[in-house]
């Protein structure tokens, strides 16, 4: 009888590590990657890579693509009915940036196991991790290097820092892979074997030890952060504290006698300096040293300029103006807008020192963050209320708000008026700024807009036999005030509301309705009419690119018990 001989061992076989494996690596180690980079931030002040590369992509994707982010963002926002939507906004702009690094680090990871498996070597050389960590890390280092504006480390230190964690990052994945890639897997007759259990036990471990780095770096940065933001808004000169101190000593505000009172609910005549809209095109904002600061002026002057924030404080005679300011994003009735104290010098005094030479037509005017804006000169020459401002409410620009300078121009939507503004320049031809260099309106105009803040249902009161319920809300148009306000209930006839003088020409209007109260559901709407005798509006138009237009209404049901 022949025998059949059965060898004692039977050799195993590497078994390469799946793609899908090559993601859940990708994901815990860049994961863990953005916290170090975090923490490293709020430490000692390296930049945070993932809103440099988010900030890279907003100045140089095509301006129909972005408007369109911007514009899709806005919606969902709205349609989630989040409140402060700069806010909202702004949150949602830092996640994009992050859970944009983790998506291209699972790529990365990925692409890393396929060509690991194709070139079905057992080397190894940890050569594949550096140009993996290399691939990555030299572009974003470039990158942060051009954009970044929030770095308190010098640009070498940076870029190295960069550099190497990314190298890092590589030669861990690198790691991973030739450890998993290295268990062998048992014959196909022991299919419930030690392989399986071992690279799971192995990934656990994996999962473990990114995930205690994350924690920790990540709640590191935060107690950082959170430190550091403290000693800025206590001992700074841009914190809102001093704001706050100027707020409670405040002397009365110029209508502060008006006869027409607001209704409870409309919202505050004076924006708190904390809570004025901030719409920018950065991550986060610049960080600029007040200390050391100085702005060139230059280009077709006579005399140019180097002026340090304290010699534009005091050598010259400062101008305070009450002002409403609007996102032109801001869509009938939102939260972009709002009104503050800017004090600061009129633009035409530093370029009547500097001397406009012949062909001077007009000032180009540059921010840290890269923002661009271009000014007529003319317009500037003709009206002193162009100021570079240097305080809200008394108290030094805020730095989310264009610490140390930004310029206030009448009658223009924010998109013109840079902040951080860091270099003027005097030049004789146009260019376009920007939100105009990506399709925006070029003038960006302040359209005459009217709003129902509250239909205070609760402060109902009855006059005459008749019960009242009073309409409240805000009307601006630019620097052209606010001459009529029109209050309609169902279609009706329109009625005129009662107007409360305004802070100044260039600030919203407060009015106020006396409704004669019917039970059901009902229509508001309103409408008003500019200083100078122009009714607002009324065709719906979107915000791009000129601003929004149309009636705003509110729907609501009253009940006849209003207790």
């Amino acid at each position: 009888m022949d025998t059949v001989h059965i060898p004692d061992t039977i050799e195993t076989q590497s078994k390469k590590p799946e793609l899908v494996t090559g993601a859940l690596v990708g994901l815990l180690l860049t994961i863990a990657l953005v916290a170090i980079f975090y923490a490293a931030d709020a430490l000692v002040g390296t930049p945070f890579v993932p809103f440099d590369m988010l900030d890279w992509l907003a100045r140089n994707l095509p301006g129909g693509l972005i408007t369109f982010a911007i514009d899709t963002m806005k919606a969902l926002i709205t349609a989630l009915g989040v409140s402060n939507l700069d806010v909202a906004a702004k949150t949602a702009e830092q996640l994009m940036g992050i859970g944009g690094m983790i998506v291209t680090g699972v790529v990365a990871s990925v692409i890393f196991f396929y060509v690991m498996n194709e070139r079905d070597t057992e080397s190894h050389s940890p050569q594949p991790g550096y140009i993996l960590g290399l691939a990555l890390g030299v572009p974003v280092a470039v990158v942060s290097l051009v954009v970044n504006v929030t770095a308190r480390t010098d640009p070498a230190v940076s870029v190295i820092w960069i550099v190497v964690a990314f190298l890092g990052w590589g030669m861990a994945i690198h790691a991973v892979y030739r450890n998993l890639a290295d268990i062998r897997a048992e014959p196909a007759q022991h299919r419930v074997s030690a392989e399986a259990i071992d690279r799971r036990t192995f990934l656990i471990r994996v999962g473990g030890a990114a995930a205690t780095i994350t924690v920790v770096g990540a709640g590191l940065g935060a107690l950082l952060n959170s430190s550091r933001q403290s000693v800025i808004t206590t001992t700074s000169v841009t914190g809102s504290d001093a704001a706050d101190e100027a707020a409670r000593s405040r002397a009365p505000l110029p209508n502060a006698d008006a006869a027409v009172q607001p209704v409870p609910g409309t919202r505050p005549e004076l924006t708190p300096v904390a809570e004025h809209y901030r719409i920018d095109i950065s991550s986060r904002p610049p960080v600029i040293d007040g200390a050391t600061y100085t702005l060139p002026v230059m280009g077709l002057v006579d005399k140019p300029l180097e002026l340090s924030l304290d010699a534009i404080r005091t050598n010259y005679t400062p101008v305070d103006q009450y002002i409403t300011l609007a996102c032109i994003s801001n869509s009938i009735a939102g939260d972009l807008i709002s009104t503050q104290k800017w004090t600061g010098v009129p633009l035409k005094a530093i370029l009547e020192e500097a001397g406009l030479q012949e062909n001077a037509r007009y000032l180009r005017i540059f921010s840290a963050d890269s923002f661009d804006e271009t000014v007529d000169i003319d317009l500037i020459m003709q009206d002193e209320r162009i100021m570079l401002t240097y305080a809200w409410d008394d108290a030094p620009l805020p730095e989310r708000n264009g610490f140390p300078l930004r310029i206030y121009i009448p009658n223009r939507y924010g998109m013109k008026q840079p902040k951080w503004i860091t270099e003027m320049e005097v030049v004789a031809d146009y260019e376009d700024g920007y939100w105009v260099r990506r399709g925006w309106d070029r003038d960006a105009i302040m359209v005459a807009t009217s709003v129902i803040d509250v239909v205070a249902v609760a402060e109902a009161y009855e006059h005459d036999g008749t019960t009242y319920i009073p309409i409240g809300g805000i009307a601006h148009a630019g620097d052209r005030s606010i001459s009529k306000v029109e209050v309609r209930v169902d279609e009706g006839d329109w009625q005129e509301a009662q107007l409360r003088d305004p802070l100044s020409d260039t600030t919203w209007v407060i009015w106020r309705y006396e409704w004669p109260f019917e039970a059901g559901r009902h229509t508001f709407e309103v409408r008003c009419v500019d200083g100078a005798g122009e009714p607002q509006i009324e065709t719906v138009r979107g915000t791009r690119p000129s601003g929004a237009t149309g009636i705003h209404r509110v729907n609501g049901d009253i009940p006849a018990s209003r207790t």
